[in-house]
C-alpha cells in the first residue's frame, strides 16, 4: 500500500504540475529530410525528428574509424564532459579484471548510466555499479547519443551524470567483411587487430523483416612500461620520487638484534630492477617487471530480427554475446614476515655462500623476499555478457507503445597463471633451509618453488537481471500553441549478484586480495512507474514536466521530478532551463562485495610504528617504512541512496543554416556520495582516520587499513559546455566543415564525510585524480567525390600534480593534446579503405608523480602510452 500511495502521489504531481522538463536542450543533428516522428534518449514522448533539441552530443560510427577510434571507451574519450575512462591499460594490477567504463562530469562511472538501444546492460559483476564498455560491439553501431543531463526521471538510478546510448543499426542489407591493423611506430609492441563480418536480408518495408548479425574479434598485444622512456621507472631523484619497494630479490632482513641489512648491500644490489637505500637494503623497481598495456581481447556477436506485425508495428528479437579477456602481468610476489635462523644454509655467513652481515651472531631474521625465481604474477580476467531482449514497438488506437522483456546476464572470473605462489609453503621453505631467500636457488630449491605455484580460477562473480518495461506516448489534446504530448510508462526488474571465492585457493596468496574473502550474495526487485508531460504555452514556449517513482524492496523508494523550459523567440535562437533531482542506489555489490585486501598504489611509512619516516623502537623498519602497506575494502549493508540535484542554463544560437553553437551551464549537487577515503588521505591524516589502521595484538605490525565503502558526503560542480558545428560552403576544392566539443569546469568540491570540509578538485590532483579545468574534441572534416580526409584534435588542460613526493616537490602536469589524421577513398568497386595515424604528432604523455595507479611516470587512465600509430581500414561488402 506504501508504494501504492507513492506511486500517486507521483503521478498527482505530474499532472498538476504547470512546469516541464528541460528535456529539450541542445543540438540532436539528423540527416533525414522526412519528417519522421522519433525517439529520442532522455524522453518518453515520439515527436518530429525538427523538434528536438535535447541536449544531446551524437557520434556517428562513420566517425570511429576517421579518428582511429577502436574500441567504446576511446570513442566516449572524445566526449568533452567524459571527465575519466578507465581502459585496460589502468587496469594493471587494478584489481578491476579488465573492465573500462565511462564518468561523465567526473562524478564516478557508478553514476553514468550506459544504455544499448535505449535499454539498461548489466553491469560488470566486479564493481556491480558501471558497464564493462568491451561488451559493445563498435561495429554493429549507427551511432552514439550522450545526455548531457540528468534523467533519473525516466531512466531511475544511475543517471544523475548523463545518460550514454548506444544504438545499433535498424536493418543491414548485404555482407560486409572489414580488417583493421594498428601499429605503434615506437615498438610492435601495443598492437592491435580487428576483423569484422556483418551480414542482413530483407527489406522491412518490402519484405516485412530484416535478420542480421554482426561478429566482431579484436586482440591488442601487451606492452611493457620499460618499452616507453617515461613510463621506465618509479624512481625520480630529480622529481623527488621514489616509489620503490623494500620487498626484493635478494631479500632483505630484520634481526632480533636490530640489525637491519641486505647480505649483497655491499657489492651494490646488482640485479632487474634493484637500487641501494641509504638503511643498507636493497629495493625494487618494480616498474622493471610490470606492464603498461596488458593483453586484451573481445569477441562479439550481436544479431537482430525485425519483423512487420502489420500496419506500424514492430517486433524486434536482439540478442548480444561478448567475451572480454585481459592477461596482465605484475611483479613477482612480494611476501614479508618470512622467518630464518641460523640452521639454514642461506642464513647470511652460513655453508651455501651467502656474504656474511657484520653483527649477526646467528639471531632469528625477519626477511622480506620478492619471489623473482617463480617469475611475473600472471592473471587472467574473463568477462562473458549476454543479453536477450523480446519486444515490441508501433501505434496501437493512435498511441505509440514500446514494450520489452530483458534478460541479462554478465559473468566475470579472474584465474592465477603463473607467478602467484603458497604463502605458508615459501613461508616453510624458507624456514627449512630449502628455498634462498638471498640468490639462485638450489635443484631442490627451484622443484619446491614450482611445486608452490599456484594455478586456477580464484574469483567469479555474476550479475542477472530480468526486467519488463513498457511505455505509451501520444498527443492527448490541443492547445492554441499546439499539441500536448503525454507518455506514461513502467518497469519492473529483478536484479541477482553472487560473489564466489575459491578459499581453498585465494587463501594460499595474500597478494591475491581474496586471501581472507567470503562467498557473498544479494539479490532485489524494483518497480517503477513514470510519465512525461510536453505542453507548448505559447508558439514560441513549450514547458514540460517529467517524474519518476522507484521502489527498491532493499533500499527503499525514490521520487525524482524534471522541470523546464524552452523558449525559442527566433528561428536563431533557441533558450533553455532545467531543473531535476535525482538518485543513485547502491548497488548489490556496494551492499554485498566480499572484503578484499590488496596493497597500496604508492609506498607509505606506518604512521605509528615509522611516523615520519623514523622507525619505531622493536618495529621493522622493511615493512614499516617507505613500503607498500595493506588496504581493505568491500561492501556495506549500511549505505544510503546517493541524492541528487542538477540545474542547467543553455542558448543555443544558429545565425544561419551552415553554423550552429551552443552554450549550457551545469550545477549539480550530490549528497550522501558513495566511496572510499583515499589511501594518501588516509596516511596523510592519522589523527583523523585512526579508526582505519589495524594493528597486530601485539601492536607490531600493520594489518591493514580498513577503508571500505561508506556515505562520505557532498559533491557540488558546475561548469559550460559548448558545441560549434560549422559547414562551409561548398567549393571546387571540396567540402568541409568543422565541429567543436568543449567543456569548462568553473568548480568541483567534495566531502569526505558529511559535514566536512570541501576540497577543490578542478585543476588539482586531489584524493584520486584531476578533474581537468578544459577538455575538447576538434573535427575537421573534408570529403571531395570517393576522396575524404580528417584532422582531430583532443586537448586536456593541465593540473596541480598529486604532489606527494619528498621535500614538499611541487610539480605542476603539463597540457595534453594529441592529433589524429586520417584519409579515404571510396573508389574502387565493393570497396571502402581507410589510412590514418593516431598522435600525429608523438606527444608523449605528460609527467605525473601520481601514485594512484600502479603504473608510474604518466597517468593511464588519461593519456596514451603508445605514441604514433599508424592504422589502416578496409572494408569489402559483397
Amino acid at each position: 500500500m506504501m508504494i501504492e500511495r507513492a506511486m500517486s502521489r507521483a503521478l498527482r504531481l505530474v499532472f498538476a504540475s504547470t512546469l516541464a522538463t528541460g528535456m529539450h536542450g541542445a543540438m540532436a543533428q539528423t540527416d533525414d529530410a522526412a519528417i519522421q516522428r522519433v525517439e529520442v534518449t532522455g524522453s518518453s514522448i515520439k515527436r518530429l525528428a525538427s523538434e528536438t533539441a535535447l541536449p544531446i552530443t551524437s557520434i556517428k560510427a562513420s566517425d570511429f574509424v576517421k579518428q582511429g577510434l577502436t574500441t567504446a571507451a576511446e570513442v566516449l574519450n572524445t566526449i568533452s564532459m567524459n571527465q575519466s575512462s578507465t581502459g585496460s591499460s589502468q587496469s594493471v594490477g587494478s584489481g578491476t579484471g579488465g573492465i573500462a567504463t565511462a564518468d561523465l562530469r567526473g562524478l564516478g562511472s557508478n553514476k553514468t548510466l550506459v544504455l544499448l538501444n535505449g535499454r539498461r546492460i548489466a553491469n560488470h559483476p566486479f564493481n556491480g555499479s558501471s558497464v564493462d564498455l568491451n561488451i559493445i560491439p563498435l561495429s554493429a553501431l549507427d551511432r552514439v547519443e550522450v545526455l548531457r543531463d540528468g534523467a533519473s526521471a525516466i531512466y531511475g538510478t544511475d543517471a544523475i551524470g548523463g545518460v550514454i546510448n548506444f544504438i545499433t543499426r535498424r536493418e543491414v542489407q548485404g555482407a560486409t567483411v572489414s580488417v583493421e591493423r594498428y601499429q605503434p611506430q615506437a615498438s610492435g609492441s601495443g598492437g592491435e587487430s580487428r576483423l569484422n563480418l556483418a551480414g542482413g536480408f530483407g527489406d522491412l518495408d518490402k519484405d516485412g523483416y530484416n535478420f542480421f548479425g554482426v561478429v566482431d574479434w579484436h586482440k591488442q598485444t601487451a606492452l611493457a612500461a620499460t618499452e616507453r622512456d617515461f613510463s621506465s621507472t618509479s624512481v625520480r631523484p630529480d622529481r623527488g620520487i621514489n616509489n620503490s619497494s623494500g620487498t626484493s630479490q635478494p631479500g632483505n632482513f630484520f634481526s632480533d638484534n636490530g640489525i637491519t641489512g641486505n647480505p649483497y648491500y655491499a657489492s651494490g644490489c646488482v640485479g632487474k630492477g634493484l637500487l641501494t637505500a641509504t638503511n643498507g637494503t636493497c629495493r625494487t623497481d618494480t616498474t622493471a617487471y610490470i606492464q603498461a598495456i596488458p593483453t586484451t581481447q573481445q569477441e562479439s556477436f550481436l544479431g537482430k530480427a525485425t519483423f512487420r506485425l502489420g500496419g506500424e508495428n514492430l517486433g524486434t528479437v536482439e540478442y548480444l554475446h561478448s567475451r572480454s579477456t585481459n592477461t596482465s602481468a605484475i611483479a613477482p610476489s612480494p611476501l614479508t614476515g618470512i622467518t630464518m635462523n641460523a640452521t639454514s644454509p642461506y642464513y647470511p655467513g652460513g655453508s651455501a655462500g651467502v656474504p656474511a652481515v657484520a653483527g649477526l651472531t646467528g639471531e632469528d631474521l625477519t626477511v622480506n623476499w620478492r619471489t623473482v625465481a617463480a617469475g611475473n604474477r600472471v592473471g587472467y580476467d574473463t568477462s562473458i555478457s549476454d543479453r536477450l531482449v523480446l519486444g515490441s514497438e508501433g501505434v496501437v488506437a493512435g498511441w505509440d507503445y514500446n514494450v520489452g522483456l530483458t534478460y541479462a546476464t554478465s559473468k566475470a572470473t579472474s584465474a592465477f597463471v603463473e607467478g602467484y605462489t603458497n604463502d605458508s609453503l615459501m613461508k616453510a621453505g624458507v624456514l627449512n633451509g630449502i628455498l634462498n631467500p638471498f640468490g639462485e636457488q638450489s635443484a631442490d630449491g627451484a622443484a619446491y618453488l614450482d611445486a608452490a605455484q599456484l594455478r586456477g580460477e580464484y574469483l567469479s562473480a555474476r550479475m542477472t537481471s530480468v526486467g519488463v518495461d513498457a511505455k505509451v506516448s501520444r498527443e492527448i489534446f490541443t492547445v492554441p500553441a499546439g499539441p500536448v504530448g503525454f507518455a506514461v510508462g513502467t518497469e519492473f526488474r529483478h536484479d541477482k549478484a553472487t560473489y564466489d571465492v575459491n578459499t581453498d585457493l585465494a587463501s594460499q596468496a595474500s597478494s591475491s586480495g581474496y586471501a581472507d574473502a567470503q562467498d557473498q550474495s544479494g539479490q532485489r526487485n524494483i518497480a517503477a512507474l513514470y510519465s512525461e508531460l510536453s505542453a507548448p504555452l505559447a508558439r514560441d514556449v513549450e514547458l514540460s514536466v517529467a517524474a519518476r517513482y522507484d521502489h527498491y524492496n532493499d533500499v527503499g523508494g525514490s521520487f525524482n521530478p524534471k522541470i523546464g523550459l524552452r523558449w525559442q523567440p527566433s528561428k536563431q535562437v533557441m533558450l533553455r532551463t532545467s531543473y531535476n533531482t535525482g538518485f543513485r542506489a547502491p548497488t548489490l555489490y556496494d551492499l554485498h562485495g566480499p572484503a578484499t585486501s590488496t596493497f597500496t598504489g604508492n609506498s607509505y611509512d606506518d604512521p605509528v610504528l615509522c611516523p615520519g619516516g623514523t622507525v619505531a623502537a622493536g618495529a621493522n623498519p622493511n615493512v614499516a617504512c617507505n613500503q607498500q602497506q595493506t588496504i581493505r575494502s568491500g561492501g556495506n549493508l549500511n549505505l544510503k541512496p546517493e541524492k541528487s540535484k542538477t540545474f542547467a542554463l543553455g542558448a543555443v544560437f544558429e545565425p544561419t543554416n551552415a553554423v550552429s553553437m551552443s552554450l549550457d551551464y551545469f550545477n549539480i549537487k550530490i549528497r550522501n556520495k558513495i566511496g572510499t577515503v583515499s589511501e594518501t588521505t588516509i596516511f596523510n591524516d592519522y589523527d583523523k582516520y585512526a579508526s582505519y589502521f589495524v594493528y597486530s595484538a601485539d601492536g607490531k605490525t600493520l594489518q591493514y587499513v580498513n577503508a571500505v565503502l561508506d556515505n562520505l558526503g557532498e559533491v557540488h560542480t558546475s561548469g559550460i559546455d559548448t558545441t560549434l558545428r560549422w559547414k562551409l560552403p561548398r567549393s571546387a576544392a571540396g567540402d568541409f566543415a568543422f565541429v567543436f566539443d568543449g567543456t569548462w569546469v568553473h568548480s568541483y568540491k567534495y566531502q569526505n564525510e558529511a559535514g566536512g570540509v570541501f576540497v577543490e578538485n578542478v585543476g588539482v590532483y586531489a584524493d584520486d585524480n584531476p578533474v581537468f579545468r578544459w577538455k575538447h574534441n576538434a573535427t575537421l572534416n573534408w570529403k571531395n567525390g570517393a576522396w575524404s580526409a580528417s584532422l582531430s584534435n583532443k586537448f586536456m588542460s593541465g593540473y596541480v600534480d598529486q604532489n606527494d613526493v619528498a621535500d614538499d616537490y611541487v610539480h605542476k602536469v603539463r597540457a595534453y593534446s594529441t592529433f589524429s589524421l586520417s584519409g579515404s577513398y571510396a573508389g574502387f568497386k565493393n570497396t571502402d579503405l581507410t589510412v590514418g595515424v593516431k598522435n600525429l604528432f608523438d606527444t608523449a604523455p605528460p609527467y605525473t608523480n601520481q601514485g594512484t595507479t600502479f603504473q608510474s611516470g604518466y597517468d593511464p587512465r588519461y593519456t596514451d602510452p603508445l605514441g604514433r600509430t599508424f592504422y589502416v581500414k578496409a572494408t569489402y561488402k559483397f
